[in-house]
């Protein structure tokens, strides 16, 4: 009897610890998982229109040359941000993919003729900021 009541309690710390450690460490499905990227650039003054031309005629294509899709693209409609930030959305497989399409984008040599031509009079770029988004499981994007 005492044996019984023993290997209850052994079984139901087992099943509380199990489902304690899988909300608070990601399992391997949620690791590998899609992420959303988000990206917020801020152009320097008076280029945001060079950085509007970059994307349209370069940037895209070469994302999608390395798995980075598009999302979407958009800009502020008002108040300071709305004359120099360009914020973008990228889908990825994973955290991984992603890590692994940046470090093949940056070393993309059109990337780095057309980064070189865009900055030929002085950076377009003031500064990034970056979010990697995990969809929950109400989002109508996934």
């Amino acid at each position: 009897m005492q044996l019984v009541t023993k290997s209850r309690a052994l079984i139901a710390s087992a099943l509380v610890l199990g489902v304690t450690l899988g909300t608070l460490i990601p399992s391997t499905a949620q690791e590998a998982g899609k992420v959303f990227e988000l990206r917020t650039y801020t152009a320097t003054e008076g280029n945001l229109e060079n950085l509007h031309a970059r994307f349209r005629d370069h940037t895209t294509r070469i994302f999608k040359k390395h798995g980075m899709e598009v999302v979407g693209y958009w800009t502020p409609t008002e108040g300071a941000e709305a004359e120099d930030t360009l914020v973008y959305v990228l889908e990825h497989q994973s955290r991984a993919a992603a890590d692994a399409s940046w470090q093949a984008f940056i070393a993309d040599p059109e990337w780095e003729r057309v980064a070189a031509a865009s900055n030929a009079n002085g950076p377009i770029l003031a500064g990034i900021e970056r979010k990697y988004l995990r969809a929950t499981d109400y989002s109508p994007l996934k």
